[in-house]
């Protein structure tokens, strides 16, 4: 197999001197990887895969990770990096980002395991990942360079458009560490883990496809969506379970009032979870729900617990720089430290701090001060909103100030009654004009929303 192992790093300079890694770094052969329709897949089996997938690939320099199932998605970001490519993870997999991403990238292709509606050029359909290909029984356990880019994350464009972040083997070892050891001080080893977030997210790649390539964890393959789908995936996998999910899915199931079979813990992420849900969730569920902060930049570099509003606890080797613009991070993830736009204060010697909203979100208007986040919070709090959110708008009118929008789900509720709530909480200066309301917000995939989207809807009223 060595000339097959040479062959497949065609991508990559072969340094002998550089720093390797494994690609799958836990367990024994027999040990779960993943758990499909009900049956534990192994890592000898999903390495298997790996392989056959890998000799199969076109010779590019990348590729775009489109698989909606979880195992085909794992086996298909291996066989990629094994082969010396990087996995392109756009925020979306709308035709529209596709093409944006691969525009960006000479030479790219997409892979999936089912053909889209509207195939992107350059399609490669992934194989049946349902027989078991023949392997040596003593076929080694790849390595990856550290320093090899393996994948490409871009942001969700919630704040404008999406970027892409480099991400090496190196930097993904390295993030991984944190958040094994927060879950290891929860749930212990060897928990299994349901996700209702794409892997093409950073949040669902660290959570999802990391955690059963670096620890002793295993992944169910669906991406469970309504509460009952939810209920059904964790009870085919065993405890402990770990239940990964963002806080629009987490209101959903607990307003659904669906059983859940017994969970070691509840991760969020993506949006602020409000503490109220937290502890509507941690009753209905009788487990602790750990939020995690982190971004696409950066991934995972801090955790807490919502329902009690405490502090975050910042991951081991992370320190915060507080700037006038936002906050600089340095972690053991990052090569250079990075400035993320949130603003924060720190407590307990540097190791805790508390989010204070994002500079771009701070208002300013007639020498009075508020934040996005703390408007929307405010809107989402009038009884018969289901879902909403307060924007600043592009340009400016009169003085400079910039206009205040907003948005709203609320099937029971005029626009004008929303209005009059928010008086009774909201300073006039901060009234959002307009006031839209709409059938539901544009969503993606996690839970965000993107301010293209939000514009577009806004238009779309107007």
């Amino acid at each position: 197999m060595e000339s097959q192992l040479v062959s497949v790093f065609d991508n990559h300079p072969q340094d002998q001197a550089a720093l390797e890694l494994p690609l799958l770094a836990a367990g024994p052969w027999q040990r779960a990887v993943v758990w499909r329709d009900g049956a534990p897949v192994s890592a000898g089996h999903f390495l298997a895969h790996v392989y056959a997938v890998a000799a199969q690939l076109p010779p590019a320099p990348c590729a775009v990770n489109l698989c909606e199932d979880r195992y085909a998605f794992l086996v298909a970001f291996c066989a990629i990096a094994l082969r010396g490519q990087m996995n392109l993870l756009p925020s979306s997999r709308a035709p529209q980002a596709v093409a944006e991403v691969m525009a960006t990238h000479a030479g790219a292709y997409a892979v999936g395991e089912r053909r889209p509606d509207v195939a992107p050029a350059h399609f490669h359909h992934l194989p049946s990942l349902l027989q078991v290909p023949a392997t040596p029984a003593d076929e080694p356990v790849p390595c990856l360079p550290a320093d090899q880019v393996v994948a490409i994350g871009y942001t969700s464009g919630s704040t404008g458009v999406p970027k892409g972040n480099i991400k090496t083997w190196g930097n993904f070892h390295a993030s991984n560490a944190g958040n094994c050891r927060m879950l290891h001080a929860q749930v212990g080893r060897g928990f299994h883990v349901v996700a209702t977030v794409p892997p093409q997210h950073m949040y669902g790649l660290e959570m999802s496809v990391l955690l059963p390539l670096l620890d002793e964890a295993a992944v169910h393959a669906g991406r469970p969506f309504f509460p009952a789908d939810v209920a059904t995936a964790l009870a085919e996998v065993p405890e402990p379970r770990v239940l990964v999910i963002t806080p629009v899915h987490l209101r959903a199931l607990v307003e659904s009032g669906v059983r859940l079979p017994p969970i070691a813990a509840l991760v969020s992420a993506t949006a602020p979870m409000p503490a109220e849900l937290a502890q509507a969730a941690e009753t209905a569920f009788g487990a602790p729900l750990l939020e995690v902060f982190g971004s696409t930049e950066t991934c995972v570099v801090a955790s807490r617990r919502a329902a009690a509003d405490e502090p975050w606890t910042l991951y081991d080797g992370v320190e915060l720089h507080p700037q006038p613009d936002g906050t600089t991070v340095r972690a053991p993830q990052l090569d250079e430290p990075i400035t993320l736009a949130d603003l924060v204060t720190l407590h307990d010697g540097g190791r805790r701090f508390r989010l204070c909203g994002r500079h771009a979100d701070l208002l300013d208007i007639a020498g009075k001060r508020a934040s996005l986040g703390d408007l929307t919070r405010r809107l989402l709090a009038i009884p018969g909103v289901k879902d909403g959110v307060m924007l600043q708008l592009d340009g400016a009118e009169g003085l400079g100030v910039q206009r205040i929008a907003a948005l709203a789900v609320a099937p029971d509720l005029s626009e004008a009654a929303i209005l009059e709530a928010l008086r009774r909480v909201v300073d006039p200066v901060f009234l959002p004009r307009p006031l839209k309301r709409v059938e539901a917000l544009p969503r993606n995939e996690t839970g965000k929303l993107p301010r293209a989207a939000l514009l577009a809807l806004l238009d779309s009223r107007a």
